[in-house]
């Protein structure tokens, strides 16, 4: 009955923050940067692939790195939201979810941009160590110190649900299939790991991702390929699929034709920024450590993020469920991504599935506890705050493995949310730093 009452709540209030207005907001931040930026994006696409993946091979950066910073971003993501979460998105919302997804992403794009930018611009330098987020664009760039500390707060809220309760109730959820472990033994364990790497300096949690990520990611998309190819006779129907439920083109009535939209939208764009976390304000927390980047340039690796998020990994994820004979079955979450993988791969598809789940999610959980540790920096001077934090993250793991499924996906999107609206009202009044920003590098170095 109270689990019932809670789910309720966070129902309702799922509904209010991210209702049409909160969508319209989303797209409407980036779609804003796109026009002012004279859609650079597109305009600019071999400087900015030559300015990331094209410059992995340079001169080795001093501290954290570039790419150390956004393979911390993804592991934020990947997984768990860009896995699970398109399993969930499409289940829930229809398979025009996943084209929706894709839409949002082009505005996320420039969204996460010019987030990465703002905090790169007004971050703060400490001891030698580069601190920036949105907290400190909202205090320094637009003279709202209260909403600094108000993100601040709602990121470290935030950690406890999609960086903390959505992961490991993903890896309970995996494992079970093929361990019948009490969810408790497992998040036991998954505690004794997180707390051997967060206990100590930032960079051996960024080293963790540099190497984890690419690898985990690199298999992953190879199997996806694999399955692709053995159901490719369905992928253009799947397409067909997709477009058709996005923009419901065979709804017999307005009304019906009206609501399969408004839920695909919904879900997609939900799902989208669950995914790619582009308007949270939660990634530039790992860039803006980076401390000889120029604010531009590190803003390239915010669109590379979104663009591998989402349009790589949520767009390869999405196809292999939809051409799978196991869609339509009933199941939701890892469930369906785990017997997809099982139905090409055999009982082995299933494991190699639950290992590279486990493998994306043990980083999703480091790097939402580095998020929220920055805040905390932001708001606390002593170390003590941190200490009672850690041991209540800790405590949270252990105690939401067996926490119901649809309650888990509903307060990670109500913390989402939360996160967004600050970081939001600052990226719409600084929109012109960044353009200026872009303006000024893009004469300089944009040939």
């Amino acid at each position: 009955k109270c689990m019932e009452k809670w789910i309720y709540i966070l129902e309702r209030w799922q509904k209010i923050l991210w209702g049409m207005p909160m969508l319209v907001l989303l797209l409407a931040s980036g779609a804003l940067l796109m026009v002012k930026t004279r859609f650079f994006l597109f305009r600019k696409s071999d400087l900015i692939v030559r300015k990331t993946i094209g410059s992995l091979g340079a001169k080795k950066q001093q501290g954290i790195t570039s790419f150390q910073a956004v393979t911390t971003a993804l592991a934020g993501t990947l997984g768990v939201g860009s896995i699970v979460g398109v399993a969930t998105a499409i289940t829930m919302g229809g398979a025009g979810a996943l084209f929706w997804m894709c839409v949002s992403a082009l505005f996320g794009m420039m969204c996460k941009y010019g987030e990465v930018v703002l905090a790169m611009h007004y971050r703060h330098k400490e001891n030698g160590v580069s601190y920036g987020g949105a907290m400190y664009v909202l205090e320094k760039g637009c003279r709202m110190p209260v909403l600094g500390v108000l993100f601040a707060l709602f990121c470290i809220l935030a950690s406890f649900g999609i960086g903390n309760i959505t992961p490991t109730n993903t890896i309970v959820e995996s494992v079970r299939v093929y361990l019948p472990l009490p969810p408790l033994f497992i998040t036991a364990l998954l505690a004794v790991l997180v707390a051997s790497l967060i206990f100590g300096k930032g960079n051996r949690i960024m080293r963790l991702n540099e190497k984890l990520i690419p690898f985990v990611s690199v298999l992953y998309i190879a199997a996806c390929g694999y399955l692709l190819f053995l159901h490719r006779e369905h992928l253009f129907s799947a397409v067909l699929f997709v477009l058709q439920d996005a923009l419901a083109i065979d709804a017999l009535e307005g009304g019906i034709g009206g609501f399969v939209i408004s839920k695909a939208i919904h879900f997609g764009v939900s799902r989208g920024v669950f995914s790619n976390e582009a308007g949270m304000g939660s990634s530039p927390l790992s860039h803006a450590g980076v401390v000889d980047a120029n604010p531009v340039e590190q803003g390239f690796w915010g669109i590379f993020e979104v663009f591998f998020d989402t349009l790589v990994i949520c767009l390869i994820t999405g196809m292999m469920i939809l051409t799978s004979d196991a869609y339509g079955l009933g199941l939701e979450g890892a469930a369906l991504v785990i017997a997809c993988f099982q139905e090409g791969f055999g009982v082995w598809g299933g494991i190699l599935f639950a290992c590279a789940i486990v493998s994306f999610a043990l980083p999703s959980i480091l790097g939402w506890y580095y998020y929220a540790r920055e805040c905390i920096h932001y708001l606390f001077t002593t170390k003590l705050m941190l200490h009672l934090y850690q041991a209540c993250f800790l405590g949270v793991l252990v105690c939401c493995g067996s926490f119901d499924f649809v309650y888990v996906w509903y307060l990670a999107d109500v913390l989402n949310a939360l996160m967004a609206i600050p970081n939001l009202i600052s990226l719409f009044l600084l929109n012109k730093d960044v353009v200026k920003l872009t303006k000024e590098y893009l004469i300089l170095y944009g040939r």
